[in-house]
């Protein structure tokens, strides 16, 4: 009991005295009697302190960098959320233009051949329908479309409306194995049929078994009776293979679509005929020739030759 009575006082008369010089020192200001023995003091602890100091700052400088680091974290996160944010848009613009561009392509498309269009776009794919090459656009009935129309994009025929309902279709693809269209050659005008292949060529039959035709030839689709389901002068594809004629009656060969079916979107469905056979005006321009280059070979005088022209 009687140390701890004693800390007591002590205490109390340590914080006594330690009041006194607060109230000593604030009263003198600059005159204060403690300037000179804060200054003393200052000289012999400083270097202490400031040992102290640079044992601390490196532990305060990693909290501080780690604060920082944290900070700039955030920063990143932030600025790498925006930059994906910016690539989408900029990708959506970029979706946007192509779409753009494609329904540029198949509007000057069918107005070359004169044809009336209603444009969709593709939803789906068929694959809930068997193994059939179908896709299903976004317009049906109440859009004008019904069955037996003609499918086109801007690089030539895509297919046949199916079935119809309110506000969708399905589209019977030109490369479905079930798929026939009549088609024409371009100039010859011979006539032959085309059936689909699923992802191969087209497989076309001409009706003249000693038709002239080959590799790179053209064809557009032939009509059919009141333009359903098919409306004259779209074009079908090129002959990339012609087989040989063994004189049946008929001559087979192998002709590559125009259009990707793997990657069809804006399609237009064909609502109104055109009033007169387009006949090759929708085919596209065929790429001009390159011309061939002309050499010309300088022989060089015999070195055999005297100057006046006489061998030695």
């Amino acid at each position: 009991m009687r140390d701890t009575r004693e800390s007591r006082l002590l205490l109390v008369l340590l914080v006594a005295i330690a009041f006194a010089l607060i109230t000593v020192d604030i009263r003198g200001g600059e005159d204060s009697p403690l300037d000179k023995p804060r200054t003393a003091a200052q000289t012999v602890f400083g270097p202490v302190e400031d040992t102290v100091a640079t044992a601390v700052d490196p532990v305060g400088n990693a909290i501080a960098a780690v604060r920082d680091s944290d900070d700039r974290h955030d920063r990143i996160s932030s600025l790498e959320r925006e930059n994906a944010v910016l690539k989408q848009k900029l990708g959506s613009d970029d979706r946007n233009r192509a779409r753009a561009a494609e329904l540029d392509t198949m509007l000057k498309t069918a107005g070359r051949g004169q044809y009336g269009i209603k444009g969709a776009e593709v939803i789906a794919i068929g694959a809930a329908q068997g193994f059939s090459w179908t896709v299903t656009i976004d317009a049906g009935s109440n859009d004008g479309i019904a069955r037996d129309m003609t499918v086109i994009n801007g690089d030539g025929l895509v297919g046949r409306v199916t079935t119809v309902g309110p506000s969708t279709a399905t589209v019977l693809l030109a490369n479905d194995p079930d798929f026939t269209v009549g088609t024409r050659l371009e100039k010859t005008s011979e006539i032959g049929f085309a059936n689909g292949q699923g992802d191969r060529s087209l497989r076309v039959q001409l009706l003249n078994g000693k038709a002239k035709v080959k590799k790179g030839d053209r064809m557009v689709t032939f009509g059919s009776r009141a333009d359903r389901p098919f409306v004259p002068g779209v074009p079908v594809g090129e002959v990339v293979r012609v087989d040989p004629s063994r004189g049946d009656l008929t001559r087979t060969v192998q002709v590559r679509p125009y259009v990707g079916f793997t990657k069809l979107d804006i399609v237009g469905v064909v609502v109104k005929p055109p009033r007169t056979n387009p006949r090759d005006e929708v085919l596209p321009p065929k790429p001009a020739k390159k011309p061939t280059p002309k050499i010309t070979v300088t022989v060089p005088p015999s070195a055999n030759a005297t100057p006046g022209g006489a061998a030695q």
